[in-house]
């Protein structure tokens, strides 16, 4: 995994995980490049990065709606190609005349192209005909919708938070989960005086630490303005923004974070607070398979909590994954149907989607209990669009270079804020 990437890993769909709408970093496959269907055609072609492990789940799924309906899907994948890949492989497709009927793609700055392009078919009527409104998280819903239209279905929605070792907790005497963001930080204090590293993240690629500073900007901004930051609405050269990265660069000088953190690979790193090297990890549920299942070990060991920000409403980062339909399509009604399909809580839950927007169809809790917990306590919370998302990736990767600069040293907060501002004012603009 030495080419893990967050970006990679917003691909992850793999058995380890469940189905959490996660492609595993295998490698591997290749769209077989046909093009969108002709009107009256019972053929459609579906393009996804849905990993190796898990394909043929959703293959049975669409095996059967075709038996059911008379038409021939194709199904192809990009599997463990990520949001560095992908999205660009579609969109050559898109402008060659070839793309699919159907494709599943990120909510966010990922998907907001093909929107803006009006290479994907605004939704709203299937939104009506099949009361997808009333089935599906309206928060997740608002992921997909871009200027107002509805260009997307969501089936994945999955939110950001602490995920902990309750033995390490209690080892600094600590009973549960902070409820202030003051209480975190004395949690910490107290995780490093019994010779524990509190939070366990790493730099490596940037994805992973930049967790931690979209979670302290939340704190330092609060749920308004941190959205304007994230569009450009707002200048970044202020006090929120040099406090969140004055925060930032001390959970690293007041050892809260690895030695070495941002050297530190996410894939390595990560699982420590399952492996007893760091009390806690800011990941998603994915997690509860990927890291505490794998490892045997009993979820009853652990816990999960949705991050202090001390604001009004409380809110956690939060992705969302959806399919899409080619606004050049002439099978517009058959691929809507065949979307609505999958999209009911039993196709759901036979393709093992842990995290999925489909009412009816939460995570078992006996299967991952934790994962059932997160869903019932913050999984109906609002969520800010998680920052390698909300930003192109240009924008992204300039972002992760700051936060690497303010944690070596090389550049102050309030200098960090005002870069922030070119990167994104630029962006703004274009």
């Amino acid at each position: 995994m030495s080419n893990f990437t967050r970006r990679g890993f917003l691909g992850l769909t793999s058995a380890a995980a469940l189905g959490a709408g996660l492609s595993a970093c295998t490698g591997g496959g290749a769209s077989t490049g046909g093009g969108a269907t002709q009107s009256g055609s019972n053929e459609l072609r579906l393009f996804t990065y849905e990993g190796d492990e898990t394909i043929g789940l959703l293959k049975a799924q669409i095996k059967k709606f075709d038996e059911q309906n008379g038409t021939t899907t194709t199904v192809d994948s990009l599997p463990g190609s990520g949001a560095a890949v992908y999205p660009d492989k579609l969109r050559t497709e898109l402008l060659g005349g070839k793309g699919p009927d159907i494709w599943r793609i990120w909510g966010g700055q990922i998907g907001a192209p093909f929107a803006k392009a009006k290479q994907a078919l605004d939704l709203s009527p299937y939104y009506s005909k099949y009361g997808w409104d009333s089935k599906i998280s309206t928060t997740a819903i608002g992921g997909m919708t871009f200027d107002g239209v509805k260009t997307g279905v969501p089936f994945v929605s999955l939110g950001i938070g602490a995920w902990y070792n309750k033995s390490l907790f209690a080892k600094a005497g600590v009973s549960g989960p902070p409820k202030t963001y003051a209480e975190l930080e004395a949690l910490n204090d107290k995780l490093v005086a019994v010779g524990v590293t509190p939070c366990g993240l790493g730099g490596k690629y940037g994805w992973d630490i930049m967790r931690l500073f979209e979670y302290l900007l939340e704190h330092t901004a609060g749920p308004d303005l941190h959205d304007k930051l994230l569009t450009g609405a707002e200048s970044w050269d202020r006090p929120e923004v040099v406090e969140a990265f004055t925060l930032f660069k001390k959970w690293q000088d007041k050892k809260w974070l690895p030695q070495g953190a941002l050297g530190l690979d996410p894939a390595d790193i990560e699982p420590g607070y399952v492996q007893g090297k760091t009390a806690y990890t800011i990941t998603g549920p994915w997690t509860e398979a990927a890291a505490i299942l794998t490892a045997k070990k009993s979820p009853a060991g652990f816990g999960n909590f949705e991050l202090p920000t001390d604001k009004t409403p409380a809110r956690h980062s939060g992705f969302v994954e959806g399919y899409m339909i080619n606004a050049k399509t002439g099978n517009a009604d058959k691929a809507a149907a065949l979307l609505d399909f999958i999209l009911q809580p039993a196709a759901q839950k036979a393709m093992q989607i842990s995290a999925s927007t489909v009412k009816g169809a939460e995570p078992d809790p006996k299967a991952l209990p934790l994962s059932a917990e997160w869903s019932t306590k913050y999984g109906g919370n609002p969520f800010y669009t998680i920052q390698d998302q909300a930003f192109p990736k240009k924008q992204a990767d300039q972002y992760f270079s700051v936060q690497s600069d303010l944690l070596q040293g090389s550049v102050q907060p309030d200098a960090a804020a005002k870069k922030m501002q070119e990167i994104v004012s630029a962006w703004a603009k274009s």
